[in-house]
């Protein structure tokens, strides 16, 4: 199929992607960029279009997989857009101590239950904090990186006990 075939096949078939997309943002100017992206991804991917399979259910599909892979992004951010004319940027997983003495006490007491580990615990699991890859830390150790991983596993448990009311 040529690039002006195909280029007409896709603007004949946008007046349907509209209704879906708002379907899906329930909001006309998400809508709107929702089908635009979807044009844009269905021209750039021209040559996995097959010749003579629905246009519709492609482009549904591309639409579909846009809305979703955003959705995921979104999800995962720990950050709320706040919608007043400055446009601030909130951090929901911030949490604040008003106490700073509280905030000492909570590290000191942390610190405290990381070093009463036993010793084949807490080597592991301070390399695996300072951000050593499991693989490094067997190396170092001399040990099988399944132990490595059980040590550093059975170390958290030890603090979640420690820990609980964290």
């Amino acid at each position: 199929m040529s690039t002006p075939e195909f280029n007409e096949l896709i603007i004949n078939n946008t007046t349907f992607l509209k209704p879906f997309a708002f379907t899906l943002t329930r909001d006309n100017e998400s809508a709107k960029d929702l089908v635009q992206e979807t044009l844009f991804r269905a021209l750039a991917n021209k040559d996995k279009y097959n010749v003579g399979t629905n246009i519709k259910a492609w482009l549904y599909t591309i639409m579909r997989n846009i809305f979703i892979n955003d959705y995921r992004k979104k999800s995962k951010q720990a950050t709320v857009f706040d919608n007043t004319p400055n446009d601030f940027l909130i951090d929901n997983n911030q949490t604040s101590v008003s106490n700073e003495a509280v905030a000492k006490l909570n590290l000191k007491e942390v610190q405290e239950a990381i070093h009463s580990l036993p010793i084949i615990f807490k080597n592991p699991f301070l390399l695996y904090f300072d951000g050593y890859k499991y693989h490094e830390i067997a190396d170092m150790l001399n040990e099988p990186l399944g132990t490595i991983k059980s040590r550093i596993h059975f170390a958290r448990k030890l603090l979640k006990n420690q820990l609980h009311r964290y």
